[in-house]
Parts: C-alpha cells; sequence; structure tokens
C-alpha cells in the first residue's frame, strides 16, 4: 500500500510503498496517545507511526534492528525530528 510520510532527509513529503507484515514491522499498544504506535522497515530505511492520524516519519539509512526494536528510541527519533517537521 502507498502512504504518505515526512521523509527527514529530503525535509518533505513522500509517497513510499510499504507492507506491514509481522516479518517488517512491530507494533506496540496504543496506551500513550504520544507515544509509538509502529515501526517498520522499508527497503533499508525506518517508517515510524504515531497513534492518530499524524504522518509518519521516514528516516533513511536505519531499521529496526538498529535501534533494537526499542519504541523508547524510536520517540527520541521523532523528538529528534520535531524541528524540521
Amino acid at each position: 500500500m502507498e502512504i504518505t510520510s515526512y521523509n527527514t532527509d529530503k525535509g518533505r513529503l513522500v509517497t513510499v510503498e510499504v507492507q506491514f507484515t509481522s516479518a517488517k514491522t512491530t507494533w506496540f499498544k496504543e496506551d500513550d496517545p504520544d507515544g509509538v504506535y509502529s515501526i517498520t522497515d522499508i527497503d533499508g530505511d525506518l517508517l515510524i507511526q504515531e497513534p492518530g492520524y499524524r504522518i509518519p516519519l521516514l528516516i533513511q539509512g536505519l531499521s529496526r534492528a538498529v535501534i533494537k526494536h526499542d519504541r523508547d528510541k524510536a520517540r527520541e527519533l521523532i523528538n529528534l525530528n520535531k524541528v524540521t517537521r
């Protein structure tokens, strides 16, 4: 499926093709409205989704393995990129 995400390297919205499967996606509980909903590997990049209707964040050159599938590390990446969003 195609989704619109914010590419941190390009500093703009892009459309990416993504497959949300258990092999590529780590899902988290939606217990925190400011938390992380999921992290997904897309061709060597990392897609981070927050709960609700927020635009997902695409970070090039990272993967779930690099951040050890950690929700807090994904949240840190979101916070680091808030200035540019």
